[in-house]
């Protein structure tokens, strides 16, 4: 891997603060595993606090800003001393980096909170634009194409980076998906609240998947990837699903998700 930037000395070196998310901690860690070892290749020290937590969204979209904002103060907490945090995930790195400072009305809170969201990142606009990487050493032997979660999209900008950095990829064949920027009918809570759209949102988004011709889909954030893969079996289609960072890593060799060992 080949950052743009110059080389650092280990003591120079950006010290970076793993939020790993809860979907990552409880059912794909591996995803966690893939960042840290793409953000170390990137020329960076990694650290994954274990007194972190939920980012809070759950509870922002629902209208609970109470228990939203005392979750923000304890992520403030344990990730401020960090230089970056960063987030495989754009919908948990959004909250972080766009709605944390809405939060409060204390001053000095507003103040941490902003500070905070200054210097947070998902995974690979961290990766792209603010360390320079421009290829990865990893291999992968497939057609894949990508969804552009709505968070990271429409909040964050990512769009371009992950495509760079996956068309790196030896072996990688890849397919534009039509309407990729279209919502996957996830949505967080959204798909417990208005589980017929939601299916109906995401039937469409498979129909586009398959005609991809695709045989691995590949998106940023474990939520939508789940959705989508629970859909596509349910359904009898054979695509994989997989998270960018597995793919970058070259830690793509287990199963898919939700598929079997």
């Amino acid at each position: 891997m080949s950052p743009e930037n110059t080389e650092h000395t280990t003591a120079s070196k950006p010290r970076v603060g793993l939020f790993a998310t809860c979907l990552v901690d409880l059912f794909r860690p591996q995803v966690g595993f893939a960042a840290i070892k793409l953000i170390e290749a990137s020329g960076c020290r990694v650290e994954v606090p274990e007194n972190q937590t939920c980012c809070g969204q759950p509870a922002y979209n629902s209208g609970d800003r109470g228990d939203a904002a005392a979750i923000a103060q304890q992520v403030i907490a344990t990730f401020e001393g960090y230089d970056y945090v960063v987030v495989p995930s754009g919908s948990c790195a959004a909250m972080i980096a766009r709605h944390y400072p809405e939060l409060f009305d204390d001053a000095d809170w507003a103040r941490r909170a902003t500070a905070l969201s200054a210097k947070t990142f998902e995974l690979t606009a961290f990766l792209y634009d603010v360390m320079g990487l421009r290829d990865v050493e990893a291999a992968f032997a497939g057609n894949v194409t990508y969804h552009d979660a709505c968070s990271g999209l429409r909040e964050l900008n990512v769009r371009d980076q992950p495509r760079e950095l996956l068309k790196t990829v030896d072996g990688l064949a890849f397919t534009e998906l039509k309407d990729a920027d279209v919502c996957c009918g996830f949505g967080g809570t959204f798909c417990v609240k208005y589980p017929e759209i939601s299916n109906a949102i995401v039937t469409k988004k498979t129909a586009a998947i398959a005609g991809s011709e695709a045989d691995t889909l590949v998106a940023g954030d474990l939520g939508c990837l789940m959705n989508m893969a629970g859909k596509l079996q349910r359904e009898g289609k054979h695509v994989h699903a997989r998270h960018v960072a597995e793919v970058l890593a070259g830690m793509a060799d287990g199963p898919a998700i939700g598929e079997a060992e």
